[in-house]
């Protein structure tokens, strides 16, 4: 078994762009080689600053060989069938073919043996062909090449069983050779296996596997911090794109200057990760310190100074930008700036942002006591969230929208309720953001998402398959975790209408279909949120089928409930003799030609009359239990269907010979569904 070497060495590849394009050509090579008969053992694909390198070990010298048989006519056949056999075939004459005794004669058989190919053969294939097919999200042109990549080759190395593979890519054909990091180490290197290739990229100063520049990252900035007193603010998204950067990675600390340290230290940090990217760093108590980690890519003679120095001579340019507009934005009140919301477009055709946040102010302040929040103050918030798009600040930082209003809506002497509202009105962004839990916060923010969800159903701007350029199912999440994280009673249906009610006239918007199309929407984006909770979509269907549902607590509750009820053993039966009874109504009505759903009356057996009673029983408890809430009790009502309904269909014969009493079981039939179903519609779930 041998080992295949590949690198791809070029100008710097965009850190966002690198793991992506190892990962395609890990998948396109090693698809490749498994469809080739060469599958290899293990494969490993690894991107850098300058080189995406891929290893594929436990491969065969040569593909296998291959015997192939192919039946051809009968011995006896025309001569045109034998020429076109033969041609077929690949054989010159047909003695070659093999005869074969068969129940209906004798037939004509051809064995294609095939020789495998050289491997090396068939790895310049599979190379030059995923080279040509890597999915990269921008590529360009250069020189007179017509061929596109990410950034202009510079050469590939390609070694299998220690020899070169003469793979041609680009006008570049692979060699042995690779060269170490730019400036420390830039003579060429000579290579055939992966463990050599590594230890002599590490003489020449690089880190080949990212995994190993990210600990080294981690490690060095947190131990660095740790002399200082100090921690890393963790950001995953930063360190990613830092490794990106770096072959070599060498972490130091350099110092915010002290005239920078009045301006908030989210803008501080936005500024230091957007354009420098930094590593901010927090005193034990969490507070924001005046130090920054910043990774270099080389080692320095003078230990660092000369860098350090000039990466805070850039951050001071940087920051004093920053500090102006902090103190400019400051000398006008938060509220003065709302009227200039006029001037951008929130869509063509739900107009400006101006009209947003009108709708969102109605909204919040009819959600408010919902939410257990003041009307007033939520109006309040909701008029001032999206005031600071107006700054100078949040137009440099975008990121910091909603964050920059909470510290000017301070500086005005603003509630501290309506500032932390203004905050966290976007929140929660993903899965990974966290939930506002404070009233006026999660008014705001529900009035925000309702607002964009029923706007862009009005004007039929829905989700369509893997697209939503405007994130409305990340919206819908978001209401639903504002809700269930809150346990917020909210009738979802007439909010949405309350919603539909805010825009203009001329939109036209028909506020019940809306309202009726969003339960919809939600339903099964309540599924996929519940999916990694290990909540079954079956039996969101299940309670979301009883139709006038619109209070995500209850359903859930109805959800727990029912889940429950199904892992017992009474709730696993009664569920198959319901799915007994409702398929043999199914039959019985498409047969006949009507629904029995009418008086049980006269049904000529003890055992259905008392599974009658039973089910009056179940019907009445259910009905009281429901009326309270009390989904549990719903529950175990139905568990006493079990026994009756086992004996009725153990003991009486559905179809009588009687009609009389035929029509009667059939109606009693339709009961069980009809009662079972109070609490959840058992004819959506599955299993």
């Amino acid at each position: 078994m041998a080992e295949l070497l590949l690198e791809i060495f070029s100008e710097e590849i965009p850190a966002r762009m690198q793991a992506g394009g190892a990962d395609a050509l890990a998948r396109l090579v090693g698809d490749a080689l498994k469809a080739q008969g060469l599958a290899p053992t293990s494969l490993k694909a690894m991107g850098g600053p300058r080189r995406l390198t891929l290893c594929a070990e436990g491969l065969a010298t040569a593909q296998p060989d291959i015997s192939e048989e192919r039946k051809g006519p009968k011995i006896d056949a025309a001569p045109q069938a034998l020429q076109g056999f033969l041609k077929a075939s690949g054989l010159a004459d047909i003695s070659q073919a093999e005869v074969r005794e068969l129940d209906k004669g004798k037939f004509y058989f051809a064995v294609i043996r095939k020789k495998g190919r050289p491997a090396a053969d068939v790895l310049k294939d599979i190379i030059e062909a995923a080279l040509a097919q890597l999915p990269w999200p921008k590529s360009m042109r250069w020189g007179t090449n017509s061929t596109r990549w990410v950034r202009p080759l510079h050469s590939i190395l390609c070694a299998f069983d220690g020899k070169v593979v003469p793979v041609s890519f680009a006008g570049v054909t692979a060699g042995n050779t690779t060269v170490g990091h730019r400036f420390m180490a830039p003579a060429a290197i000579t290579t055939t296996t992966l463990t050599d290739y590594t230890a002599k990229l590490r003489q020449a100063f690089v880190i080949v596997d990212p995994a190993e520049r990210t600990e080294m990252i981690r490690k060095g900035v947190a131990e660095l911090a740790a002399k200082e007193n100090l921690r890393v603010k963790d950001d995953i998204g930063l360190l990613n794109e830092v490794i990106g950067l770096v072959e070599w990675p060498v972490p130091l600390l350099g110092t915010i200057d002290a005239a920078f340290m009045d301006v908030p230290p989210e803008v501080l940090t936005s500024a230091m990760r957007k354009h420098q990217k930094y590593f901010a760093l927090h005193t034990k108590d969490g507070k924001f310190s005046n130090r920054f980690a910043l990774i270099a890519n080389m080692v320095a003679t003078d230990g660092g100074k000369a860098i350090v120095a000039g990466n805070e001579r850039v951050l001071r340019a940087r920051l004093s930008d920053a500090k102006f507009f902090w103190d400019e934005d400051r000398k006008a009140k938060l509220e003065s700036r709302v009227a200039k919301l006029s001037e951008r477009v929130f869509q063509e055709k739900l107009g400006t942002v101006l009209d947003k946040v009108g709708r969102i102010t109605a909204l919040a302040g009819a959600l408010a006591p919902t939410c257990n929040g003041d009307p007033n103050l939520a109006m309040r918030a909701a008029t001032l969230a999206k005031a600071d798009l107006s700054t100078g600040m949040v137009g440099e930082f975008p990121d910091l929208q909603g964050v920059m209003g909470r510290y000017y809506a301070l500086h005005d002497n603003e509630d501290a309720a309506v500032a932390d509202a203004v905050a966290e009105h976007y929140s929660p962004l993903g899965p990974n953001d966290a939930c506002p839990t404070k009233p006026l916060s999660i008014a705001v923010a529900l009035a925000d998402k309702i607002d964009t969800l029923v706007g862009f159903f009005a004007i039929d701007e829905k989700p369509t398959g893997s697209k939503d350029p405007f994130a409305l199912r990340r919206a819908a999440l978001g209401v639903i975790r504002l809700i269930l994280e809150n346990k917020l009673r909210l009738p979802l249906k007439a909010f949405f209408e309350k919603s539909a009610a805010t825009y203009p006239a001329e939109l036209k918007i028909n506020a019940p279909a809306i309202a009726e199309e969003q339960l919809n929407f939600f339903a099964d984006r309540l599924k996929v949120f519940l999916k990694d909770k290990g909540v079954r979509h079956d039996l969101i269907s299940a309670v979301f089928s009883l139709g006038n549902e619109d209070d995500l607590v209850r359903l859930m509750a109805r959800v727990e409930a029912l889940k429950a009820f199904l892992d017992t053993d009474n709730g696993a039966n009664l569920l198959v003799a319901y799915r007994r009874a409702a398929n043999i109504l199914a039959i019985e009505e498409k047969k006949d030609g009507k629904k029995y759903n009418g008086d049980v009356g006269n049904m000529g057996a003890a055992e259905a009359d008392e599974l009658l009673k039973a089910i009056q029983a179940v019907e009445g408890a259910s009905k009281s239990s429901l009326a309270k809430e009390d989904f549990a009790a719903a529950m175990t009502a139905l568990a006493n269907l079990r026994t009756p309904v086992d004996t009725f269909f153990d003991k009486v014969k559905v179809n009588a010979d009687d009609a009389s009493h035929r029509t009667a079981r059939l109606n009693l039939l339709s009961r069980i569904c009809a009662a079972m179903n109070q609490v959840a519609d058992f004819s959506k779930i599955e299993g």
